[in-house]
């Protein structure tokens, strides 16, 4: 979403790195850069004034002249402003005191609203909750059907007692819903209302109808991030309409530039709650200002990534692979289940996405082809349980049969057994405390603590005792060390000084008789 804009915002830093001191004519210059990175991000022109602004009133003042690097120091100017001007702190989901939690959702047509309301009562379902699904949006032709079918995707219960494709009162409906909460101990109700394809008057009564019908606790405004500037727009002439609490932005995993996301808070004054990033179910989560304004600029989101492998990865499984790895039992059945884990995480170039200064490698990224992960899954799954466990066994006649039977090359099996057998080796390493191999420094690698240490004991034993300058003293110390010196052992073994009788040796050796010539 964001990738034109961190790139230009990449280069623009890259061009003051390094310098000692910022110029007003280097402040003046990134400045510009900024401006047109955020322009063509297509951030709203107010935003994108008072931002710069903000930027260059802070690189002129003391916290850059007098920083030891400027350049590091600009960065953090701008990455405060992103966030602030993406909302600050995270604003999280007001719950009601007594009775249940009503949540209203509302949009234009195909902002993905009811995709959204099953995500959110997902993610309401990991928070400990027991939400209430409430088809309202009885407008749209099989609307009511898609969230049932989206309710039985999360197991989550879905309140629809109207057929929907232009038929009944989406205002008893969800009046209606709040009571059968009551009585089934739900204590969330997510309403999924119509939308239209452009701001009307039929819409903002509608909406404003049932919001006064079931007074919500938060009503959430759902936004395609892809629509740009109109996102704005909407967002602005809703608020005036009906009113909301927050926003939502959905398709966040498109190619748009994503400026939407930068103006919607400046412009309307309301924080972006939740963002969509997927297809799957799992693909939402709580929107923070700070992390994304790392994704911007290239700085990761390591928190996001741990979070979602605390979700998805089992701690004491993790436990034992790592046991195994430590003792060299880690077998390919044991990498087959990793990587079953790591495809529920989502898309590798995603995952990867979140790592710090992955952006050189954007391209890369893009033309990852995740179906791989399905074809080395296809090749340990045409194995059998004895192969996986000792693929030491595996001869040319298993490799082909393996081969056929996952539909890939030979080649391909071969690479895969090496690869897994250079990693286990380097894991068990690690594991073991032995460092990476061949790095210096590492322990393990010559050049650790022990190797150090016996190193520089060898370079203090060969520098000898310290010569006196008096060269009476000398002399004598030079005779005493002389003395003590034992005498040097020849290639034979014998003790140097003693004289060797070579004959009686030669004839020690029992040689054969005519054995001589071969010594002439």
């Amino acid at each position: 979403m964001f990738a034109t804009l961190s790139d230009r915002l990449a280069t623009t830093f890259k061009n003051i790195r390094g310098k000692g001191r910022l110029t007003d004519a280097d402040i003046d210059a990134t400045a510009r850069e900024i401006r047109i990175a955020l322009l063509e991000a297509d951030v709203a022109l107010p935003v994108v004034r008072e931002f710069v602004a903000r930027v260059k009133e802070r690189a002129r003042g003391e916290e850059v002249s007098q920083a030891l690097n400027p350049a590091q120091q600009i960065i953090k100017i701008v990455n405060d402003e992103l966030i602030t001007i993406l909302g600050g702190e995270t604003r999280r989901l007001r719950y009601a005191k007594t009775g249940p939690t009503v949540i209203m959702l509302a949009g234009l047509q195909g902002a993905g609203k009811t995709t959204l309301a099953a995500k959110l009562a997902l993610w309401l379902k990991e928070q400990g909750k027991a939400p209430l699904l409430v088809a309202a949006d009885l407008q749209r032709p099989n609307a009511v059907n898609q969230l049932q079918v989206n309710g039985e995707r999360v197991n989550v219960p879905v309140f629809a007692p109207q057929p929907g494709n232009g038929v009944g009162d989406p205002v008893a409906v969800a009046r209606e819903a709040v009571e059968e909460a009551k009585r089934k101990l739900h204590d969330v109700v997510i309403v999924d209302t119509a939308g239209r394809l452009g701001i009307d008057e039929e819409l903002m009564k509608q909406a404003a109808d049932i919001k006064a019908a079931v007074n919500p606790d938060e009503v959430l405004f759902v936004v395609d991030a892809m629509i740009g500037q109109d996102a704005v727009n909407t967002a602005q002439a809703f608020l005036d309409g009906v009113g909301y609490d927050g926003v939502v932005l959905t398709k966040l995993d498109g190619d748009a530039r994503g400026g939407a996301a930068l103006s919607i808070v400046q412009i309307t004054g309301k924080p972006v709650m939740f963002a969509s990033n997927g297809e799957k179910m799992t693909d939402f989560d709580l929107f923070h200002p700070d992390r994304m304004a790392g994704r911007i600029l290239d700085m990761g989101d390591m928190l996001t990534l741990i979070e979602q492998a605390e979700k998805t990865f089992d701690q004491a499984q993790a436990q034992q692979d790592a046991a195994k790895i430590a003792t060299g039992e880690f077998t390919l059945e044991d990498f087959l289940k990793q990587m079953q884990q790591l495809q529920k995480l989502g898309s590798m170039s995603k995952l990867m996405g979140m790592l710090p200064g992955m952006g050189q490698f954007r391209e890369q990224l893009d033309n990852f082809d995740d179906r791989e992960i399905d074809r080395i899954k296809a090749i340990i799954q045409s194995m059998t349980p004895a192969e996986r466990a000792n693929p030491k066994i595996l001869d040319g006649s298993r490799r082909a049969r393996i081969a056929k039977g996952s539909g890939r090359q030979v080649s391909d099996v071969n690479q895969l057994i090496q690869r897994f057998t250079e990693a286990s080796k380097m894991m068990k390493q690690l594991a073991s405390g032995g460092g990476m191999p061949g790095m210096p420094g590492a322990p393990g690698a010559g050049f650790g603590k022990r190797a150090g240490a016996k190193q520089v004991a060898q370079k203090k034993k060969g520098k000898g005792a310290r010569k006196s300058g008096n060269p009476a003293k000398a002399a004598q110390q030079a005779k005493a060390d002389a003395a003590k010196k034992p005498a040097a052992a020849n290639p034979f073994g014998v003790p140097g000084g003693e004289e060797i009788d070579y004959e009686k040796a030669a004839a020690e050796l029992n040689l054969p008789s005519d054995f001589s010539k071969f010594l002439k």
